[in-house]
């Protein structure tokens, strides 16, 4: 009696019989749903080196647009500098 849960093999005979049994209906969605994770891995592994592939080709490019200085607008604190003199949201009376 204690021979049967010996080795892997029985045990994993036992979760697959179980798993036809009881999720049959479910099987083709859960292998279309594996199919198309495997699709995507796939393509966002085969993205990653082909973006390692263009920086390193166009790596000084990128870092000259990245030295750009960016405009913008000052806007002091406390509301000073207004011309309506009105102090703003930020001044409690």
């Amino acid at each position: 009696m204690g021979r049967l849960f010996d080795g892997p093999w029985p045990i994993v005979i036992i979760i697959i019989v179980a798993l036809l049994l009881f999720a049959a209906p479910k099987l083709p969605g859960m292998a279309r749903s594996l199919g198309q994770s495997m699709r995507i891995l796939r393509s966002e592994v085969k993205e990653m080196k082909n973006d390692g592939k263009d920086t390193s080709a166009s790596g000084q490019s990128s870092s000259s647009a990245a030295e750009q200085p960016v405009e913008g607008k000052v806007i002091p604190p406390n509301g000073a500098g207004r011309a309506d003199g009105d102090a703003g949201p930020s001044s409690r009376a």
